[in-house]
């Protein structure tokens, strides 16, 4: 049986093992008091009965080889078990002993041993708190747990313990059908279990709490493959600072830290980012039901003028447009509610009609009989000593019948987030309507997902979601550095547009230069000199023989003063470039064992100041290099900004493509390439400047 194939055992078990000792009998009993319904074992050589469970000497006396096993010993005595379990035919094991990769080299060495013994039985860890199953009632997990058995729900998948155990215990309501503790992902990662728990229909949404991906293309084809389910994946993506700290020569590094790669990778996979584990939860909450909204617009009801004011403000702040009501829905209001009631969307339908059974019905009738994608209750719960809460009940009652009856996705917020209590919570979530808490949080959690469907279909046309992003290894010690020429001419081979020019000394420069024709560019030429303008490298726009010369002399004594290491004996002459409408940077950061990415930004000497960038994983399509050119804050540079000229879009995706495709010909061994400024305007771009860093990987030196 394959590694996958018993990770789908892990994951639907029809019988549990647990090898340990007292809180392994204690967490056996909660699994049957959470209702699970197949036999369970306790495997312990010490005792006939522990707690009151009777035990198992071995793992050889099971009857069979369980689906399911958590083990709970000291490491040793785990890679004793796990070879035994792998032997009996067992389907998948929890690890919960630590000791093992996370100790430096002597525990690598002790989980190289773990999984050989495992074989292709699926292994989740080691060190991790392990798997809540409530679809099945499977607590394979060492402690108490706050969840419940759910019919369908999300998926979490967390690489803190400590995370999924305070998740479990919170107080919002969240429907979990999985929540995993992966570990140290010795063999079963975030990718692998996503790729098996998107075959399960009963889960709607997948939540990601990471600190890194150790399988960057395995994560991205299951990414793709919840985008083509239509299931929304939530990320918390913690440690935001850069992974490397590798020596950078480009401007291009300091664009594209770490955090924004792995923006990059969420954005071209529909993956929802978050900030926090407020919004991590609400989010997830907004999409657990399974039914997503078609869009983002938006009836919105509330029963005080401040809730609705409130509703204005949130629903703008997340893009959710509240569409105007019709005459004929003013007018029913009107024969519904007191005169002093607002009728516009929001709606602000007063208490006067509080506890009206059939008034509240007519309201929300009228109401939802719109355009609208979906429809917002904003409803706060008084305490249970008021004697208030039936009323609520019921209008939480007519409001899931009216969006059942007008076929609308909806949800209900309380303005502040404890006045939403469980009962309230549990009904809502059982008619399938979102129960967020607080009305900041839950229209920003909404928006999220009510913008999802579109992004997806965007994105699935796109293309670039199919494309395994390129995951560079790192490389052997030793680079190369291309002097400008050698740069360009590489660059030049895939298309990209380079300025007419040739490669000289400084003697032979005036007798070259009439083949170039003025004005033209002088540069001196050295892989030495990867930032030539801070020396005196540069001489722009030389308009004859006289002012080249000059330039010449004066490059020379300014090398002499500021580069003297350098040799002043080859230079490189260039025509010209006619004024820009902008400029751009195209670059190419390597992120050893995460990706390669093309960098797009405004370019020149302001580059690093705007700090106005996108960024691309490799390989990417023209669509998404287009899309991303066109959502920079200097886009309208590139669109004819105060009736100047756009400029030659195609050439400019076509110049990009032509950088992306060198960057992915020579992924194995490009660390960092700059192409700034790319001189863009309506006749097409040209490239002026360039650089690349090779490293040795195959112990050749030239650039093909």
């Amino acid at each position: 049986m394959s590694q996958r194939d018993n990770l789908k055992r892990l994951l639907a078990p029809r019988h549990l093992a647990f090898i340990g000792g007292r809180s392994m009998a204690r967490a056996l009993k909660r699994c049957a008091a959470g209702g699970f319904a197949g036999p369970l074992w306790l495997v312990n050589p010490q005792h006939a009965e522990l707690e009151g469970v009777p035990c198992v000497a071995s793992v050889a006396e099971l009857p069979e080889g369980p689906d399911a096993t958590f083990i709970a010993t000291n490491k040793e005595l785990t890679l004793q078990a796990v070879a035994e379990l792998a032997a009996k035919g067992a389907g998948g094991a929890i690890c919960y002993a630590s000791g093992f990769a996370e100790t430096g080299a002597e525990g690598e060495a002790l989980q190289r041993r773990l999984l050989q013994a495992a074989g292709e039985m699926a292994l989740l860890g080691p060190n991790c708190y392990g798997l809540l199953d409530y679809l099945h009632g499977a607590a394979l997990w060492p402690v108490a747990h706050g969840g419940r058995q759910v019919d369908k729900g999300v998926a979490v998948l967390t690489q803190s313990g400590n995370f999924a155990y305070n998740l479990s215990m919170s107080d919002r309501s969240l429907p979990v059908a999985y929540m995993a503790s992966v570990g140290n992902q010795a063999q079963l990662g975030v990718a692998e279990l996503m790729d098996v728990l998107l075959d399960e229909p009963r889960v709607t949404a997948i939540g990601l709490h990471l600190e890194g991906l150790k399988n960057v293309p395995g994560f991205a084809r299951a990414a793709h493959k919840a985008l083509e389910k239509g299931i929304p994946l939530i990320a918390l993506k913690t440690g935001v600072s850069q992974i490397g700290a590798e020596l950078a020569l480009s401007h291009t590094s300091s664009l594209a830290g770490s955090d924004a790669l792995y923006d990059a990778l969420f954005e071209r996979l529909g993956v929802i980012r978050v900030s926090g584990p407020v919004s991590f939860m609400e989010t997830l909450k907004a999409a657990a039901c399974g039914k997503l909204p078609a869009g983002p617009s938006l009836t919105a009801l509330a029963c005080s003028g401040g809730d609705a004011g409130l509703i204005a403000d949130y629903a703008e702040r997340n893009d959710l447009p509240l569409l105007g009501l019709e005459d004929g829905q003013r007018a029913a209001l009107a024969g519904v509610l007191p005169d002093y009631a607002n009728i516009t969307n929001p709606l602000d339908f007063t208490t006067a009609i509080w506890g009206d059974a059939t008034a509240l019905q007519a309201m929300l009738d009228n109401s939802l009989n719109s355009q609208a994608d979906a429809a917002l209750l904003v409803l706060d719960y008084p305490d249970q000593a008021s004697g208030e809460r039936p009323q609520c009940d019921l209008l939480l009652q007519l409001f899931c019948d009216a969006l059942q009856h007008h076929g609308k996705s909806g949800l209900v917020t309380s303005a502040f987030p404890e006045l939403l209590p469980a009962s309230a919570r549990d009904y809502l979530h059982a008619r399938g309507v979102a129960a967020l808490q607080g009305v900041e949080d839950g229209l920003a959690a909404w928006g999220r997902i009510a913008h999802y469907r579109q992004r997806r279909e965007a994105l699935l046309a796109r293309g670039e979601s199919a494309l395994v992003p390129l995951c560079p290894r790192p490389l052997a010690a030793g680079e190369q550095l291309l002097d400008e020429w050698q740069a360009k001419q590489a660059l030049g081979g895939f298309g990209l547009p380079l300025p007419r020019g040739c490669l000289s000394t400084p003697g032979q420069a005036l007798q070259a230069a009439q083949d170039i024709g003025y004005p033209l560019v002088l540069k001196a030429l050295s892989s030495a000199l990867p930032h030539k303008t801070e020396v005196g490298g540069v001489a722009l726009n030389l308009r004859n023989e006289a002012a080249l010369q000059a330039a010449l002399d004066d490059m020379r004594a300014s090398l002499a003063r500021y580069a003297p290491q350098v040799r002043f004996d080859q230079v490189l002459l260039e025509a010209m470039a006619p004024a820009p409408l902008a400029e751009l940077i195209v670059g190419i950061k390597r992120e050893n064992g995460f990706a390669l990415a093309l960098v797009l930004g405004a370019g020149g000497i302001l580059v690093e100041l705007l700090k106005d960038s996108r960024s691309l994983l490799l390989p990417t399509t023209d669509a998404a290099i287009r899309e991303a050119l066109l959502s920079l804050r200097s886009a309208p540079l590139l669109q004819g900004f105060r009736g100047r000229p756009a400029v030659d879009l195609e050439a400019l995706v076509r110049a990009i493509r032509a950088v992306a495709d060198y960057a992915c010909e020579h992924a194995e061994r490009l660390l960092e390439l700059d192409v700034n400024p790319l001189l863009v305007n309506a006749q097409g771009c040209v490239a002026v400047d360039a650089l690349i860093r090779l490293g040795q990987d195959r112990g050749d030196n030239h650039a093909s």
